[in-house]
């Protein structure tokens, strides 16, 4: 895996922004809210299971992997400042983030158990987002309209998750997790996901007065069901995690990389260890 780089983004999350930030699309909006309340205690949990786990390896596999940990640590943490900026101005909407204790209620039942579990929970999640931000860059079109510095924190979040999709999984394999546990972490983490996201999203629309208008699920069945949709259109990638095969690296990075490099202004980079501290 090439050298992970660590960047900060040069937009302006101080300024609040507008209740329908993307294009008016109450849906996406909704949705993109729900996903960004979850970051904060979720890229925490990550960071967490992937420095555990790699302490547990020996000398020789820790000195390996000690870039990609470093890289993913430092990108994670910087995902996890941005979106908490992202989410006190939701707070300050009236929104409220019920994916949080939910999922902090659900992981204390891993507290004492094998690291590998956190970890392959951890490597599980990843493919999700790598999944999600494959299908967003491929898909920019969902958020036009949305606000220019909103739409570039998405996309770059987006390309960096699929940059680092592999450092969970790699650090899972070289610590001997077992593929029975990886498949069974990756069907409860299947349920766990979907429920809390569209959970969270019901919420949200509800608390927008959103959630029984008609307009608001032809647009949810377009953007999640529809040609090329969400769900629909991550069918095969999903599946693809149950082979014995599998690894992260055979899904396409190509738009991360295209997007990264056609985008530089947007961001500068920094040194991991510097950022995994802010």
């Amino acid at each position: 895996m090439a050298d992970l780089v660590v960047r900060r983004l040069l937009i302006d999350l101080q300024t609040p922004f507008g209740r329908n930030w993307c294009g008016g699309n109450a849906f996406s909006t909704a949705f993109f809210n729900a996903l960004s309340m979850s970051f904060p205690f979720g890229e925490q949990f990550f960071i967490d299971a992937v420095r555990d786990a790699a302490a547990t390896l020996p000398a020789q596999a820790q000195e390996a992997l000690r870039a990609d940990v470093r890289g993913f640590i430092g990108q994670e943490a910087t995902h996890r400042r941005i979106h908490s900026l992202f989410n006190t101005h939701l707070q300050d909407q009236g929104l409220v983030d019920g994916w949080t204790p939910r999922a902090a209620r659900r992981m204390q039942l891993l507290e004492g158990a094998d690291p590998r579990h956190a970890l392959a929970a951890t490597a599980a999640t990843e493919h999700f987002t790598a999944m999600f931000a494959e299908w967003l860059l491929a898909h920019p079109q969902v958020l036009d309209g949305a606000e220019p510095r909103l739409r570039t924190m998405w996309l770059w979040h987006s390309a960096e998750e699929l940059e680092h999709k592999a450092v969970a999984f790699d650090i899972y394999k070289a610590a001997q997790g077992s593929d029975a546990w990886r498949r069974r972490w990756f069907r409860r983490v299947t349920l766990m996901f979907l429920d809390d996201l569209m959970r969270q999203t019901a919420d949200n629309l509800r608390r927008e007065g959103q959630l029984w208008k008609w307009a608001t699920w032809k647009s949810a069945a377009r953007i999640l069901l529809g040609r090329g949709g969400l769900l629909g259109g991550n069918w095969r990638a999903w599946r693809s995690y149950f082979r014995a095969d599998f690894h992260p690296a055979q899904q396409d990075s190509s738009l991360s990389a295209r997007w990264l490099e056609n985008n530089r202004a947007h961001y500068t980079p920094v040194g991991a260890a510097a950022e995994a501290l802010q």
